[in-house]
Order: structure tokens, then sequence, then C-alpha cells
């Protein structure tokens, strides 16, 4: 048995090997989007692969209570130097979109496998209907790239030529396909060396044994930090801008349910699945990783101890019903799962909000726009298609402090490439990158800044993909009285005579000359703006974080030649908006929920569960184009009334019915 500072021991060697290897990958990767943004993972895994340690420093953080044990299982034979890979979401669903290859590499000892080194990388483009394979716009997993279920890209330290002249031919930069993945076979090589050294310096029973009380550790972690939550039920909802080109919002609710040291996030009543491409594959696993990345954030800010690996999902069970938009059945496209996914993370933020609200901040932006150009670089006359710069907004304020600028909070672990370097590798000009100016939520504690970036293009026909672009509509929250914060947006030639904003839209076709630009959400204030000390209010409009203007209007302080009016300030504050409510929404959210009630989303959805899986994207999308001088569960029934009387052919089946007469 280890006690435990033998098992923190373990621990740091553990996280140790998992960093060499997330070092390995990172210097030694092809593509910007590896290795300056650093989207991708490794980890080490146990015999049944799931996840034991992960780097803390390098690459996303998402996949901590990842396993892995699905995909292994479905290749057999394994031998030294094998390494399998997928990255078909539902085939096995370690994999969550097309651009993620997973690969997993077993490591042998004395002629039996004691554990698994596995990892992924963002592939920069996987082929398909729009350069970087991801757009919203997509209905369909067809047209997101060439899949590959779990089979062997390695046979015994040999790459399986005829699988990457497949992939090779298919892709629109194969060298930095391949490149990345023999990156990352280098890096899961460094793991299983390093974890043949723990086997060594251990044995192997112990590191077995100790293996799994890493897992038994970080769960009786999570157990403690559920403890220390009171008992209770909660309810929230969040919304992603829109669901397809018609334009109506994705909602998800949460019912939080934690009861002593478990906790049940029942998902049921968030919305069908989708058209387009935000479904989130999770196969109805009831601990699957992507469902609970807000719950590593919140573990973690709650015990920055916290061992990271599958043992701290173990007291949580998700409910998410088949054909949900976060269970969707195939063909359902799934490629702008992350755009859902940081809706998903401000749900659970907003539940646990209600639960410990002396403890959590306000949201966060929730986007993390990834910017991706093709275009010709007019010096080689050779296409060129290139990651520019994640766009990532401000993250919520803090109990005890303002939220980071431009970082995100729940988006974070994407790196900022240096404008020299795309500049350098990519023909474009950077023309504005910075903060962003009164865009975070007004508070006590102020929001974090959101990030504007704006480049221009040389040649005709450069296409752009800016996926998980979102809060262009619905802001993100404020919370015990601080204010929701600015919105997003996305302009062609601003400022300009030609210019056009896109809102949501996540492709454009630019010409010679033109210029993009690029604005984030930024994160919820927390707190009462008006307790917000002078001061801070006054270095914060030297900074030119808020203006003249919001200083007076958002925070009541009055400034007179850049020193602070005391006297007209304590006039402006002694007119104290009275605080309503724990969230502060927005307008917008406000307005929209006047006609679509909580009622009416619940007669919505009796109406939609009722019809089978493919009935019901078709059957909310004509319901909402009905709802125009309608509001409450009557309206929508109403509405959906009509919807039948145009098309008789609804399946009316009994409990169709009977969701009609409720």
């Amino acid at each position: 048995m280890f006690d435990r500072m033998n098992l923190q021991v373990l621990a740091n060697h553990a996280r140790g090997a998992a960093e060499n290897m997330a070092h390995t990958l990172h210097r030694t990767a092809h593509s910007a989007f590896v290795k300056e943004t650093e989207d991708f993972t490794v980890m080490l895994l146990n015999r049944k692969g799931e996840t034991f340690a992960v780097p803390m420093d390098l690459g996303a953080t998402w996949y901590p209570g990842l396993t892995f044990g699905r995909a292994i299982e479905m290749i057999e034979d394994y031998k030294p130097g094998d390494v399998g890979f997928t990255n078909d979401a539902y085939s096995s669903y370690v994999a969550t979109h097309t651009p993620d290859t997973v690969l997993w590499r077993p490591v042998f000892y004395d002629g039996e496998i004691i554990a698994w080194t596995g990892g992924h990388i963002h592939n920069t483009d996987m082929g398909g209907a729009v350069p970087a394979s991801l757009s919203r716009a997509l209905t369909e997993i067809h047209q997101e790239g060439l899949r590959f279920p779990p089979m062997k890209l390695v046979n015994e330290g040999v790459f399986d030529e005829h699988l990457m002249r497949i992939m090779s031919i298919n892709v629109r930069k194969p060298d930095l396909n391949v490149g990345d993945l023999k990156a990352l076979v280098g890096a899961l090589i460094t793991g299983e060396r390093k974890i043949l050294a723990m086997i060594e310096k251990f044995g192997k029973d112990a590191f077995l044994d100790g293996v799994e009380a890493l897992l038994d550790h970080s769960e009786a972690q999570a157990r403690d930090v559920l403890a220390s939550i009171p008992d209770g039920t909660w309810d929230f909802s969040d919304y992603a801008d829109e669901d397809s080109t018609e334009a109506n919002p994705v909602r998800l609710k949460l019912k939080l349910t934690v009861k002593g040291d478990e906790a049940i996030l029942d998902f049921t009543g968030s919305d069908p699945q989708l058209a387009s491409s935000l479904n989130v594959p999770t196969g109805g696993d009831p601990r699957h990783s992507v469902l609970l990345v807000g719950i590593y954030y919140i573990l973690y800010t709650l015990n920055p101890k916290l061992l990271l690996n599958v043992g701290m999902t173990r007291p949580f069970t998700c409910i998410t019903p088949e054909g949900s938009v976060l269970n969707p059945v195939h063909p359902a496209a799934i490629g702008m799962r992350s755009l859902t996914c940081a809706r998903l993370r401000s749900v659970i933020f907003g539940a646990f909000s209600q639960a410990i609200p002396e403890r959590l901040p306000a949201a966060p932006a929730g986007n993390n726009c990834i910017v991706n150009v093709m275009t010709t670089d007019e010096r080689t006359k050779r296409t060129v298609i290139a990651a520019v710069n994640p766009v990532v907004g401000g993250g919520g304020g803090m109990p005890h402090r303002d939220g980071t600028n431009g970082s995100g909070a729940d988006a974070a672990y994407l790196k900022n490439t240096p404008i020299e370097i795309t500049e350098t590798e990519t023909p474009v000009e950077f023309v504005r990158y910075g903060l962003a100016k009164d865009s975070g939520g007004a508070g006590r504690w102020r929001g974090g800044l959101a990030t504007e970036m704006a480049f221009r293009v040389f040649a005709p026909d450069s296409r752009i993909t800016a996926r998980n672009r979102d809060r262009s509509f619905f802001r993100p929250w404020g919370v015990l009285g601080g204010k929701a914060a600015g919105l997003s947006d996305m302009v062609v030639n601003p400022g300009t005579d030609d210019e056009r904003h896109l809102g949501n839209i996540d492709t454009a076709l630019l010409q010679p000359g033109d210029v993009l630009e690029i604005h984030s959400a930024g994160g919820g204030g927390r707190g009462h703006p008006f307790d917000r000390e002078p001061w801070r209010v006054l270095r914060d409009v030297e900074r030119q974080y808020v203006s003249v203007d919001a200083a007076e209007r958002e925070y009541g302080v009055v400034l007179r030649g850049g020193q602070i009016d005391e006297a007209a300030t304590a006039a402006r504050r002694a007119d104290r908006a009275m605080v309503e409510g724990h969230f502060d929404y927005g307008p917008e959210r406000t307005g929209y929920e006047a006609q679509w009630t909580p009622e009416a989303y619940d007669q919505l959805h009796c109406i939609l569960n009722s019809l089978p899986i493919h009935w019901r994207f078709f059957i909310k999308t004509e319901i909402f184009r009905r709802m125009e001088g309608r509001s409450g569960a009557a309206g929508v029934q109403e509405a959906f009334d009509a919807v039948c009387k145009r098309f008789p052919e609804v399946p009316r089946t009994d409990n169709t019915l009977k969701a009609a007469a409720e």
C-alpha cells in the first residue's frame, strides 16, 4: 500500500512523465495550431485505458477524465511498437470531432500490457466541405472530413503507409497532418519510456497498485468538495446564439442535484439534436469527459491540490437523453461541438453558482474563436492554410479579484501565437490586436476584457473560417449585482463604406485588401458596480479598460480632468439601483425569455420528446417560425397546432396527443 507521501511521489513522477510527453510533442509538431496554440493532449493510461496523469502546463485541459477503453477494445492483437488511432466520434466516442486524431500505444512489461500512453492532436484540416473541416453550417458528419474508426496506425514500429496515403490525398495540407502525427507518436514513445522507468523504480506490483490508488485519491478529493456543498437541487439554462441558418437559439438546461458526496447532472430539457454541427457526441456515457469539463474547473477552483485523473469523475452522473444536442445519433454533424461545450460549461457554472455563490465567479466569455485562413501566398504562388490565432474573451469577475483579461478562464489553455510568427508563416497583415474597452461586465469585481483582432489579406478569394464564434446575442451573465458583459462580433472592412457585420456567421470570403475584425465577448461582473472603489475605476480608465462615460454610467464614478470628483461621485452613487435576482443576463435574454418562458420550453420539449428523433429538429424549427405574436406554453401549443395543420404527416402518437392536452 502507498502511504500519502509515497503516493504523492508517484503522482509527481506520473505528472513529470506526462509533461515530458507534452514537451516532446510541443517541440516537434509542424502546425501552428499544435506547436503554438497547443490544441493537443497527452496522458498516461492504466491497463483499462483510464487516464491517471496529465500535464499541468501544456496542452488542452478538457480531457483528464478521458477513458480509451472502448477504442482500445476495437483493435485485437496488440504488439510492442503498435499505435492505435481514430478520429471517428461515433465509433468509440473517444474522439469528439473529425479533426481530433486520437492515438494510443501499449506499454509492455514482462510480455504483458501494463499501461498505455495516449493523446490527441487537432489537425489543421481533415478534408471535407470547408477549409479546416469545421463550420456550424455543415449538416451531417460526412461533410466534416475523412474519418477512421479505431485501427492500427503503426504496426510494430512501422507506419501503415496505405493509411497515410489515404489521409494525405484527402486533406488540404498533408505535410502538417503527417508531421503532427509523427510528433505525437514520438510523445507516446517518450511516455512509454517514462512508465518503464517508474516500474523499475517502484516495482511492477507497486506501480499497478499505485496507479489505482491515484484514481481513488482523486475520487476522495472530489467527494470532499461535494460534501462541502449544501445538499439541494438547482436549475439553470443558457443559450448558444443559433442552431442553424434559421437563427434559432440552442438551449441547454441542467438540473443539478447534490446529495452528500455525489451529484447528478440531468440535462433533460436541452434541445434536440441539431441540423447544424453544434451537437456533442457522448454516446450517453454518464461520465463522458466533454460533459464534465465544467466540473473539472469547479473542482480545481475549490481544491487546487486536486489530482487530475478519471477518479474525480466517479461521484458524478450525467443524464443526456438520446437524440438530444448532448447525445446525438449518427450521422448528426458534430464539428463545432466545442462551441456547445463552452455553453455547457456556462450552464454548469450557473448551477453551482447558486449552490455556493460565495465561492464562484461570474460567467466567462464562453467563446474561443479559432481563426483559420486559406489564401494564396503572392510570393510563392502556393496555397497556404493556417490557424491565425484564437480570439478568446474575458474571465468572469472572481470572489476576490477582477476577471482575467482576454484569456477566457475556461479557454485559457489556447495560447496566443505571436503576430511575428503568424505573419511569417501566413500572408496576412495584422492591423489590430488587443483588449476591447468597456467589454467586461461592470461589478465590484469587473469582468475580464474581450479580445479584438483585425488583419488584412492580399490575395483574391481568401477563405476564412472562424469557428466557435458565439455570444453575439446572449451575453455572459453577471452575478450578485454584477452586470452582463459585452457581446462578440465579426466585421468585414470596419469603419468603411463597405463595412459588413457578420454576426455569428463563421465563414467569410475576402478579396485583396479586405480587413476582417473579430471581437470576442467579455466576462460577466460580480457584485454591485457601485461597491467598486473609485480608485480602481480611475485606474481602469487610465489603462483604457473603461471609458470615462462608462465609469460614470456603470460605476457611478465621476471624473473631471483625470481626477475623481468626490462630491459628484457621492451624489451619483446615492442613486443606487437595487439588485434583483442572482443573475444579470442583459436585455437581450430578458426580452427573449418574456416570450420563451420556462413554461414555453417545457411545453416545447413535451411535444418534441413525443416524436421520433428525426422529426424533432424539424418540428422545433417550424414552431419557432410560427411564434411571432405568441408567447408562453399556450403560444407554443398554438404554433404546434398550426404546424400539424400545415404538415398533417406529423406522427400524432398517443404521447403527442397527451402533450397537446397538457
